[in-house]
């Protein structure tokens, strides 16, 4: 089968915002409650820092364990990484996730701003400023035949909606206005002229939006 290029497990609220303003260290969503956006993938079986046995199953599970199907590499934004602006002013920062990231590829962080590459366990983050073409390029040769992840944020994902890179979104809609932010879309009809919709509401309260094309 070809490679694809998914957008998977994509939060957003209901009036179209991935992620608030005024992002921080402490805050990698802004003033939105990631428990809000994305408290539907975390309550599951499969989440993957759940270790108790316990969990969720059912529609919200079985997308969360499509999450790492077939995936060779992952595409992120600068702002999906880190809170950081402009020039790297500590480039001791390594990401949100500790030592054992959740990626298990290698990851194209998207930034005007290089800096060396690094790993931390089975996940290799290199920055890459270049356009989405060139970066899907270097991922999907990085992939080894697998599927490319775009993992976000919203404008990353704009990006490469524009260039017609993408082949598949699933985007978790949650029940909440955060009002200003990262605006993914004005609504999910705004993707109607380029791709086919499913759309699956999940007893957890979110409701699935899934696109694909021919």
């Amino acid at each position: 089968m070809p490679q694809m290029v998914r957008v998977h497990n994509m939060f957003v609220s209901s009036d179209g915002y991935a992620a608030g303003e005024g992002q921080s260290i402490e805050r990698p969503f802004g003033h939105a409650d990631p428990m809000v956006l994305g408290g539907w993938a975390f309550a599951t079986a499969s989440w993957p820092n759940r270790t108790d046995g316990t969990g969720s199953r059912g529609l919200d599970d079985y997308l969360v364990r499509d999450y790492h199907r077939n995936i060779g590499a992952e595409i992120m934004g600068r702002n999906k990484f880190s809170p950081q602006r402009g020039p790297w002013a500590d480039q001791e920062w390594k990401g949100w996730w500790g030592d054992e990231p959740p990626f298990h590829t290698p990851v194209f962080v998207m930034t005007h701003h290089e800096r060396p590459s690094f790993a931390l366990s089975d996940t290799t983050f290199h920055f890459v400023n270049s356009d989405p073409a060139s970066v899907l390029s270097l991922a999907l040769e990085a992939a080894d035949g697998k599927d490319v992840r775009l993992g976000g944020g919203a404008d990353t994902v704009r990006q490469f909606l524009d260039a017609g890179l993408i082949d598949t979104l699933h985007i978790a809609v949650s029940p909440v206005e955060l009002g200003a932010g990262s605006r993914l879309w004005n609504s999910p009809d705004d993707l109607l002229d380029r791709y086919h919709r499913d759309i699956v509401p999940s007893p957890s309260g979110v409701v699935h939006h899934l696109f694909w094309r021919d």
